[in-house]
């Protein structure tokens, strides 16, 4: 049995976090599994329905060196086979795992921030470089985020490329807005949502401008019209204000986290994110997988996801005026909107399922163990 250890910043609400409940959920009983919190484990770890053990380290703002220490401490105690490192928050917890003697060390990239947006830091670019040494295997989730590694570090084959996968017998097609409020469940209305962090990177304010910039312009889509944002963060209370200011908060809907997406998706009927920059989209994937046509940001790893005129519209970032009238072209055109939904999910289904992400990701700790002399070859 191997024993992995995944060493992540928080265990909160997040396309990164998700995809790790999933893996840990999915993967085969061959794999033992311990996640390590550089700061705390939310009420996320709760989605996890196998037996694992989370550690907090309560990294503190800022530096705090000695996080590096209680790391080490715990890795000697642990003793795993294998450390899966996400994101630049993490790739310098890379040296401490090789120096507390764990033989094979694995590096994803799943996306970007703000500190980052382009990947094109410099001392970002040089740490990458200097931990490059230590690093069995780079993870990138995209095409797009393989090239960009490829370009940082010079050619590599040590970065592979897997994407993410999402569970299609969970996010199913369907219809239905029984979790709604009252006021948002007739059916004639064209409800369009997102879902994620209210966060700068994911540039919600777009998408609420959009739709403020819409009903100004074509007043009687106050009667058609609705807005959906699902998550938390930092924007909340600025995109309350915009909205309150044009007199549209009774046409949106914003509960915060909630723990019912699946169901909610299926009260959607178009699907937007918004954001500056993507790995690859968890969010889009469930959205495809709810049969759902997607607008996005024509960044990062979406045009992997959603093909423009077929599956949904890619359109630039930060282009309000656009992303209105992209919009309005959906709410006017339910056939399209029913036609590029199902193609949607005919392309997870065949492209981006689960058990496909679950295979691969066996398939690189299993021969990554054997690479590293840790088990002998055997059939997966």
């Amino acid at each position: 049995m191997l024993h992995i250890v995944h060493v992540i910043h928080r265990l909160d609400v997040g396309g990164l976090e998700n995809g790790l409940v999933n893996l840990i959920n999915h993967l085969p009983g061959r794999f033992r599994h311990s996640v390590v919190c550089l700061t705390d484990a939310q009420s996320f770890q709760e989605r996890i329905v196998r037996e694992v053990n989370i550690y907090e380290l309560n990294k503190r703002e800022g530096k705090d060196f000695g996080v590096y220490r209680r790391l080490w401490r715990l890795l000697r105690r642990l003793g795993p086979d294998i450390v899966h490192t996400r994101n630049l928050g993490t790739l310098d917890c890379v040296p401490v795992a090789a120096f507390a003697g764990v033989p094979c060390r694995i590096h994803g990239e799943h996306g970007w921030d703000l500190i980052d947006l382009h990947g094109s830091n410099v001392k970002y670019r040089w740490l990458r470089r200097l931990c490059r040494p230590w690093i069995t295997r780079h993870v990138a989730v995209s095409k797009h985020l393989a090239e960009w590694l490829g370009a940082t570090l010079g050619h590599d084959d040590r970065v592979v490329q897997l994407y993410n996968g999402v569970d299609t017998a969970r996010f199913r097609v369907g219809s239905g807005r029984e979790s709604f409020p009252n006021k948002f469940r007739d059916e004639r209305l064209f409800v369009v949502g997102t879902v994620g962090r209210m966060e700068a990177v994911k540039d919600p304010m777009t998408l609420v401008r959009a739709f403020v910039r819409l009903v100004e312009i074509k007043p009687e889509m106050r009667r058609k019209l609705r807005l959906v944002i699902l998550g938390d963060g930092s924007l909340k209370h600025e995109i309350d204000t915009l909205l309150a200011t044009h007199r549209l908060r009774d046409l949106a809907w914003i509960p915060g986290n909630r723990d019912d997406i699946p169901e909610l998706l299926r009260g959607f009927d178009l699907f937007v994110l918004p954001s500056l920059n993507e790995g690859i989209s968890n969010t889009v994937l469930e959205a495809m997988a709810a049969g759902l046509a997607v607008i996005a940001t024509d960044v990062g790893g979406n045009p992997e996801l959603v093909i423009d005129g077929e599956t949904g519209s890619l359109i630039p970032r930060s282009e309000a005026s656009t992303l209105a009238d992209v919009i309005d072209a959906y709410a006017a055109d339910p056939a399209r909107v029913r036609r590029e939904g199902q193609a949607g999910r005919v392309r997870v289904e065949k492209h981006f399922s689960l058990d496909a992400m679950i295979s691969t990701y066996a398939k690189l700790y299993d021969d990554t163990a054997r690479e590293t002399g840790i088990i002998e070859r055997r059939p997966v």
